[in-house]
Formats: C-alpha cells, sequence, structure tokens
C-alpha cells in the first residue's frame, strides 16, 4: 500500500463501508475478507482499520443516536476484528473512552455495564497489556464527572471493576503510606449568636413556619426527636470530626442522646420500607448528610443517619488500636484512652444492634467487615507481597564456592573446623562416609548382653527386691523397647494380656527371652509366683536349666518356625480351629481386623494360643484339626 494520503483515504474509506456492512449482518467476516483484499503492510493496514472504525463511531455521535446499542455493536466488532488479527489490540479501548467522553451520565451506565461483562475478555492475554491503562484512565475520569455524594453506587461499581480487573497486588490502587482523603470538609454553623436553635420547634410550628424544600412534614416523615435540641449540643456533634483532643467529651453527649432516645419500628417509617421495596422506584441514597439546624432533630431519628455516625466511631477506633506501618509516631494513645475506646467500642455495637430494622443482621457485618479490614492492614503492613505464586521453572540460584579453608587445603587437605577439637575429631578418618560405615560404630548390643543383668536380678534365688531391678529404670526400659522393635520377634506379637506398666511387660519379656538363650549361657527357668501356686509359696523355683526334665520341656516347646509352617497349613480353616482352642468370639474379631491375610490370620491365632498356655504351649498340646 503507498504511503500516499489519497490511498490512504481510499483504503480508510473502504474500510468504513465494509465496517458498516458488517454491522448491518452483525459478522465480522465482510470486515477480514475486505482486509486481505488490499495489499499492503500489515501494520499500516491496522492503523488504517482504527482510523475507520473511529471515524465510524464519529458519525453515529454526530447524529446524535440515543440507542446506545449502536455503539455496543460497533466496539463488539472491534473486539472480534482484534481476535481475527486484523485490528490493534488498543481500538476497542480508544472507541469506549470516546463514547463515554462523548456521552451524558446516564448513558455512560449503560456502557458500563457492558464494560463490566466483558471483564473476562480484557483480562485475556490479547487485551490485558495493550488496554490496562486505557481502562485505568477512563474509569478516572468517569469518577472526576460523577458526584461521590449523588452518583455513590456508579462510583463504587467503578471500583469494584478496577479491583476485578487488576491483580491484588497492583501498586496503583493500594495506597502503601496510607494516606487520608483531606478534601472532605463538614461546614455548620459556628456563630452561637445566628443559631435558630433558641426556639423551639413548637413555638416554630405556632408561628406558622412554612415548611422548605426538601424538608418533610410531620404526617410523611419520623416524628421528631423527644429530646430539646439546643445549639450546645448541634455544635458538639458536629465538631466531632475536628480536634480529636475533644473527641471523648464531645462523644459521651452524642452516644448519651443516642442511648436515651431510641428508635422503633414505627418511627423507621417501616411502612414505607415495605412499599418501597414492593416498588420499582431505585431507592436513592446519600452519603453525605447536610449540617442544617434545622434537620437535626429528623436526623437523630433516621436510623441511617446513627448507623452512619456509628459506624464512623468503629473506623476511627480501628486505626487508632492498630499497628499502622505508616501511622505517625505522635499518634498514640495512653492507657486511659484505650479503655475509653474499648467501652465505647462495646456502647457503639450495642446501639447498632438496637437501631431497627435488623439491627443485630447489621451490627454482625460490621465486625465482620472490619476483622476484614484488619487482615488487609497486616498484608499492607509487610508491603503488600503478591499471592501469585512464583514460577516453578525458574532456574536456580548459583551457590556460591564454597572457601578453601572448609574445602581442605595442604597435602592431607586437612579441614579447619574453627576449633582445635573439632577439627581433630573431623579429620580422623580422611572419608566421612567410610567412617560412618565402620563396624566400630555399631553400637546396638544382642539381646543377650542387653538383657543379661534383667534375667539374672529375675531369678528368685538372687533375691532381688523389686525396686532395685533395672527393668524400673525408665531409661533401661526405653532402650529395651527399641531394642525389642529392632531385634525381637515377641515385641510385634499380639496378646490378650494387660500390663498396668512398662516394667511389668519387660518382667515378662525377660521371661520369653530367658527361654531362648543359647546353652553355653548360664541361666536358669524364671517362674513367677503365678506359675507356682505352693501352699507355703517360698518354692518360687522347682528346677535349673542343668536338670534333664527343664531341658525336656524347653525343647518340646513350640518354636517359631513350627507356628509359620502350621499357618500356612491352616490358611481359611483357621476359624474352624479356633472352636477347638475355645477362642472368644472378641479374640476372633480382633484377629481379623488386624489382617486381611488368611495365613497371618492363622499366625495370630496360634500366637494368641502360645500367650494363653505359655510353658504348656508343647508340641504334645499341638492343636490338631
Amino acid at each position: 500500500m503507498s504511503p500516499s494520503s489519497v490511498n490512504f483515504v481510499d483504503v480508510k474509506d473502504k474500510f468504513a463501508a465494509s465496517a458498516k456492512h458488517a454491522l448491518s449482518a452483525k459478522s465480522c467476516k465482510h470486515l477480514t475478507n475486505t482486509f486481505n483484499q488490499i495489499n499492503g503492510n500489515e501494520t499500516e493496514k491496522k492503523t488504517t482499520l482504527d482510523q475507520a472504525l473511529r471515524c465510524v463511531l464519529g458519525e453515529q455521535i454526530n447524529e446524535l443516536k440515543t440507542n446506545v446499542d449502536e455503539y455496543l455493536a460497533l466496539i463488539d466488532l472491534s473486539i472480534d476484528a482484534v481476535t481475527e488479527g486484523i485490528c490493534s489490540a488498543t481500538s476497542p479501548f480508544i472507541l469506549l473512552g470516546d463514547v463515554l467522553d462523548c456521552l451524558p451520565l446516564d448513558q455512560c451506565d449503560k456502557i458500563f455495564t457492558f464494560v463490566e461483562e466483558n471483564v473476562s475478555t480484557w483480562k485475556s492475554n490479547t487485551f490485558y497489556t495493550a488496554g490496562k491503562n486505557y481502562l485505568l484512565r477512563m474509569c478516572n475520569d468517569l469518577l472526576r464527572r460523577l458526584s461521590k455524594s449523588q452518583n455513590t453506587v456508579f462510583c463504587g461499581r467503578i471500583q469494584l471493576f478496577l479491583a476485578r480487573l487488576f491483580p491484588l497486588s497492583e501498586k496503583s490502587g493500594l495506597n502503601l503510606q496510607s494516606q487520608f482523603n483531606l478534601e472532605n470538609i463538614t461546614v455548620f454553623n459556628k456563630n452561637e449568636q445566628e443559631s435558630t436553635l433558641g426556639q423551639k420547634h413548637t413555638e416554630e410550628k405556632e408561628e406558622g413556619m412554612d415548611v422548605e424544600e426538601g424538608e418533610m412534614g410531620e404526617e410523611e416523615g419520623p416524628a421528631p426527636c423527644s429530646i430539646p435540641i439546643d445549639y450546645t449540643l448541634y455544635r458538639k456533634f458536629w465538631t466531632l470530626q475536628d480536634y480529636s483532643e475533644t473527641l471523648c467529651s464531645y462523644s459521651d453527649d452524642t452516644l448519651a442522646v443516642f442511648k436515651s432516645f431510641k428508635l422503633d419500628d414505627m418511627q423507621a417509617s417501616k411502612k414505607k420500607l415495605e412499599e418501597l421495596r414492593a416498588s420499582s422506584g431505585e431507592h436513592v441514597y446519600f452519603a453525605k448528610f447536610l449540617t442544617s439546624e434545622k434537620l437535626m432533630d429528623l436526623q437523630l431519628s433516621d436510623s441511617n443517619f446513627r448507623r452512619h455516625i456509628l459506624l464512623q466511631y468503629l473506623i476511627l477506633f480501628q486505626y487508632l488500636k492498630g499497628q499502622v506501618k505508616f501511622k505517625s509516631s505522635t499518634c498514640v494513645i495512653n492507657d486511659d484512652q484505650s479503655t475509653w475506646i474499648e467501652e465505647t467500642t462495646k456502647l457503639v455495637y450495642q446501639l447498632l444492634k438496637e437501631i431497627p430494622p435488623d439491627g443485630d443482621k447489621f451490627a454482625t457485618m460490621v465486625e465482620h467487615m472490619l476483622d476484614s479490614e484488619d487482615n488487609w492492614n497486616s498484608w499492607k503492613n509487610e508491603g503488600c507481597p503478591s499471592f501469585e505464586r512464583g514460577r516453578e521453572t525458574q532456574e536456580p540460584s548459583r551457590k556460591r564456592a564454597a572457601p578453601e579453608d572448609f574445602l581442605g587445603k595442604g597435602p592431607d587437605r586437612k579441614i579447619f573446623m574453627g576449633n582445635d577439637e573439632l577439627t581433630r575429631l573431623w579429620n580422623l578418618n580422611p572419608d566421612n562416609m567410610e567412617a560412618c560405615k565402620s563396624e566400630s560404630r555399631e553400637f546396638t548390643p544382642s539381646l543377650d548382653e542387653f538383657f543379661a543383668e534383667a534375667i539374672e536380678q529375675a531369678d528368685p534365688v538372687n533375691m532381688v527386691e523389686e525396686e532395685y531391678k533395672v527393668v524400673r529404670n525408665p531409661n533401661y526400659g526405653w532402650r529395651a523397647l527399641r531394642l525389642l522393635s529392632r531385634i525381637s520377634p515377641h515385641f510385634f506379637q499380639p496378646t490378650n494380656q494387660k500390663y498396668k506398666s512398662l516394667a511389668d511387660y519387660l518382667d515378662s519379656m525377660v521371661s520369653k527371652l530367658a527361654k531362648e538363650l543359647p546353652k553355653d549361657i548360664p541361666s536358669e527357668e524364671i517362674k513367677t509366683g503365678e506359675e507356682d501356686d505352693d501352699d507355703n509359696g517360698d518354692n518360687l523355683l522347682k528346677e535349673s536349666n542343668d536338670s534333664p526334665s527343664v531341658q525336656g520341656i524347653q525343647n518340646k516347646l513350640v518354636t517359631n518356625q513350627q507356628m509359620d509352617e502350621m499357618a500356612s497349613k491352616l490358611g481359611a480353616q483357621w476359624k474352624t480351629l479356633a472352636s477347638q482352642l475355645e477362642m472368644k468370639a472378641s479374640e476372633l474379631r480382633e484377629i481379623e481386623a488386624d489382617s486381611e491375610d488368611v495365613e497371618m490370620q492363622a499366625k495370630l491365632l496360634l500366637v494368641a494360643w502360645q500367650d494363653r498356655e505359655g510353658t504348656q504351649a508343647t508340641v504334645e498340646s499341638w492343636p490338631q484339626l
């Protein structure tokens, strides 16, 4: 395409005609065909099409078309053109800005509804980078045109849209330094001589004072306040926003009025609220209240007015007591002020709950909102860290090379640890991994070595008192359990016997281990008082291991290998053997709960039988199917 102005105008006119045809057909196909038929540079063609779309929009605005849908149709066409790759990504945002600059506020509301509904489109990769600054500038221009007191809802919608569009960590909307809005100034009558509150309202009514525009008659609005309103109360109330040193004293007077004069459902105009909800009309709410002396008694009877004032108290108290990073160092409250704030906060919440309608619900909502504000305040104190997760594919940072002293230097590569003794210990072996694998570092003793003293003390012949046995030592008991869990199979065998203490359990384990000791270690068969039931109770040990009868009993005891072979043969028939062994139903349920393998269930049954029989669990008493 030639860069001459004549050709540019011709191509622009072709694009404009094609755009109008695409609008009537409600399809971008004709515009795409026109773009492909024109020869030239892609960038220049996109720029020309952008200008052509703005010209079409200008014609629509010059024709004073009140149908907003025609403007939105052209913007939709530009979005489709961007998707097709024939238009610049900034074109829809430029068209939106032109429309909002030329339309009145009531039509801007409809255009902004379209912007809200397409927030997912603006956040896509195609549009976000190119259009975020345009959208931000467009929203700020709208906010400057709107009234913060009369267009409160529209302003709130714009703020919510920006919150949805930008990430939470966007610095432009965080107010990092916690700055205040100092432009809001409350103007009221500060001259007592000019005050009209010296006369009572009843006298004013008697004198035939006319009702001004904007005021409500007695039959239309809430009943006037029963508390006499004088200039002193009026001045204290509106001076609350001026000086912090007068806050405490003036607040007590104001809250006392709120507390003494309560609202009820009749004064809240419950009937009017129901009529308003039933009607299709829009409820108008002004966020900024007038300071006329004539309205003071009516304002005290207004539930919205009271909630507005009480909510400002709670917001102020939260800031005074909270930890704000950018708060001035002089903004510190003392103990008396802190106590006053706590007491007043409770009073404010109580007054909020008493204001109809739905006072409890409103107070709960306010408390939840302020709790959320505490979380945001903590996040800002931390520097507003991003909520997005870091990329897992990010290259790991390079580690700094270790110093030569740490790696070792010299022919022996001696490593210096900063202390002579640590250096000596560290360099005992050049290879630390080999040093850890050395046999000299195997500290786990064998069962016979560790329990030799306990077995000797368990023999009644040695007459060692219970309190002096090693099994009563908690340190010994802890090490014994660790050793049994590593080596002994008895540690994992289930048993129905209940032990009152660790020492009793170790006594029973010592008795079992004594039977399995090697024959070359001198040991004696250990008998407990429960197994020996002699009349005189003195004969606690009947025979020694050296006697042929005891050795025969030990040789006939069932071994673990025999129990494993028997369990593999039993299999699913273990319940048949359980009935012959007279096992309880509860014991059978425990066995089934411990394992689902039938062979393991059979092994658990035989172990339970062995624990119950004790020394009688010999080959002769071996259960038979």
